[in-house]
């Protein structure tokens, strides 16, 4: 059958095509498990670092305790990022995590909050009158047995002889963020939270800060999952920079062995 000029015309364009090298793939996302308390910050490093690299960062904030137990049901996870350092060995010991990979990125200070126009004070010291300013209110804590910022919350309590107190009116949450909102809704009159969530939320104020020695250091290891894929020891790397530190900075973090941080035992 004689081509037709038409037909000419639809190999020259098969042929062209052909003969155009193929688009690079993108790079593939990473996927990064982080506490609730590092939301913003790590959310704004991930788009530092895409913007470098191309390379994408997918984020799953919640409870430290939530994603370690998400990891070990197989969760898909490159990097967890922990608020302490229990639900990072809770990993290595099952053999999780890449442990050579794992290092401690920031620290955090502990404090009491209320709302913004709540006028009450308090200072933190043994024996405060905590029950009498919470009134008939609750005091907001994330879950004690099992999410970090309220492990610590319970220390320092037990520590200063407040626990018994309230123990039994403590407004419950499964995150520090979800006791942070407690507050700032109104919903308690006082709540116990990291100093980087109070400082991003503007209906809530610091009453007072929990002495350093009340609870243990706050401190942040990071590693990669068994399973991660190579970008992610790349934005690994990234979180260790000098920029990263200025970022963790800005949001109120301390460095490693700063107001009560410190590393994690050998």
């Amino acid at each position: 059958m004689p081509m037709t000029p038409t037909r000419w015309l639809l190999v020259a364009m098969l042929l062209l095509l052909g003969a155009v090298p193929g688009r690079a793939q993108d790079p593939p996302a990473i996927t990064v498990f982080g506490a609730a308390s590092l939301t913003n910050v790590l959310q704004d490093l991930g788009d530092d670092f895409t913007r470098e690299s191309s390379v994408p960062v997918h984020f799953s904030f919640a409870s430290s305790s939530a994603l370690a137990r998400q990891i070990e049901s197989g969760a898909p996870a490159d990097l967890f990022v922990s608020a302490d350092v229990d639900w990072m060995d809770y990993l290595a010991q099952r053999r999780l995590i890449q442990s050579a990979t794992r290092h401690d990125l920031a620290g955090n200070r502990l404090v009491l909050i209320a709302a913004a126009d709540n006028p009450v004070q308090l200072h933190l010291a043994a024996h405060a009158a905590l029950g009498a300013a919470l009134g008939k209110g609750r005091l907001a804590v994330a879950d004690p047995d099992s999410v970090p910022a309220g492990r610590y919350a319970k220390q320092a309590l037990e520590h200063l002889g407040l626990w018994d107190e309230v123990a039994s009116r403590l407004a419950g949450a499964e995150s520090v963020r979800a006791a942070l909102a407690l507050v700032a809704r109104g919903e308690a009159p006082l709540g116990i939270v990291y100093q980087t969530d109070a400082l991003i939320e503007h209906a809530v104020r610091i009453v007072d800060v929990f002495p350093p020695d009340s609870h243990a250091s706050i401190v942040y290891p990071a590693a990669l999952t068994r399973s991660a894929r190579p970008g992610a020891e790349r934005f690994l790397r990234f979180l260790e920079s000098p920029a990263a530190r200025v970022a963790f900075k800005a949001y109120g973090f301390s460095r490693i062995g700063d107001h009560g941080a410190g590393d994690h035992p050998p």
